[in-house]
């Protein structure tokens, strides 16, 4: 087969972005460019590498092949751009960074105050829930990963650099909104719109309860914050989610936290790589920044709960 890189680098981004137009605005070129040598790709090749199921795209069995070994190639040139920018002492390039889906109401943040002090910096962010995040941390792919809870099955790099808050939400108009250290035992009553299993949230939720004994009700269950917010505004039952995500929410008073014994649940985000990863000297100045940084940046006010009432809700 006579494949060139040029083909092998756009069959990765545009695999890794499950989308032609994505891939050719992160390598400066247009769709109709990529999608040619996509096309001539395949043909070398004699087979279909992706096939277009509604308006998503996805890879063919042989597309799987060819992208693993794209992928391995890309990362190989990647790390040869490291080796030589580290020797000019060079703090510039492209960052991979990989965020739960829950990070992406503070990352950008994170990203602009980064990009100011290194003007020279691409940036290729992706959000995607937890499952993805181990996935694409399995195969080795972003440099860099925000996540909550890293997973234990893998030999990884992690720091924690910032508090994540977990708060139990209900509309303004709730009852037991404005109480003061509502009891666990009274959360039995309330249903709960939940994220989905695996998630991050929702590990943490679970684990809370059951260490006491404590099951909740929740005959709903969603795959996004936001999903979750509308439900809550909307009196479908009471939220558990990361403080970070209610800025906006807050600002407008359209959700409530409520007081409640043993919360907010405190977690931490992390920073985290695969053991072994050359790091590039621009992941590596993000790796500094993050760590040294983040609680600086991301210094939002801690609300309180809306007080109407003093009293505590007793136990029945």
């Amino acid at each position: 087969m006579n494949v060139t890189f040029r083909q092998l680098r756009l069959l990765e981004a545009v695999a890794r972005n499950s989308s032609f137009t994505r891939a050719s605005k992160e390598l400066h070129l247009t769709q109709p460019a990529v999608s040619t040598q996509i096309k001539q790709l395949e043909e070398e090749v004699g087979m279909a590498l992706f096939e277009q199921i509604g308006k998503k795209i996805f890879l063919t069995e042989a597309g799987k092949e060819m992208y693993a070994f794209s992928r391995n190639i890309a990362q190989q040139f990647r790390d040869i751009e490291s080796v030589i920018d580290d020797m000019k002492g060079v703090k510039r390039g492209s960052l991979a960074l990989t965020v739960t889906s829950t990070g992406k109401y503070f990352a950008p943040y994170l990203l602009a105050a980064f990009i100011n002090r290194y003007p020279g910096t691409q940036v290729n962010l992706s959000i995607t829930n937890r499952e993805k995040v181990v996935q694409q941390l399995h195969e080795n792919i972003p440099d860099m990963v925000i996540m909550g809870t890293p997973p234990e099955n893998m030999e990884l790099e992690a720091q924690a650099f910032m508090q994540n808050p977990l708060v139990i939400i209900a509309p303004p108009d709730h009852p037991l909104v404005g109480h003061s250290r509502v009891p666990l035992s009274r959360l039995v009553e309330e249903d709960f719109i939940l994220r989905e299993q695996g998630s991050g949230t929702r590990n943490a939720t679970e684990r809370f309860f059951q260490q006491r004994d404590i099951k909740l009700k929740s005959p709903m269950e969603m795959t996004r914050n936001e999903a979750i917010k509308h439900a809550v505004i909307a009196g479908l039952g009471l939220g558990i989610v990361s403080l970070h995500t209610l800025e906006f929410e807050l600002a407008l008073d359209r959700i409530a936290i409520l007081s409640v014994e043993g919360f907010p649940i405190m977690k931490e985000w992390y920073l985290v790589y695969r053991s072994g990863k050359r790091v590039s000297p621009i992941a590596q100045a993000f790796h500094e920044f993050v760590l040294t940084e983040a609680e600086n940046i991301m210094k939002h006010p801690q609300p309180k709960p809306i007080i109407r009432s003093r009293r505590r809700v007793t136990r029945s």
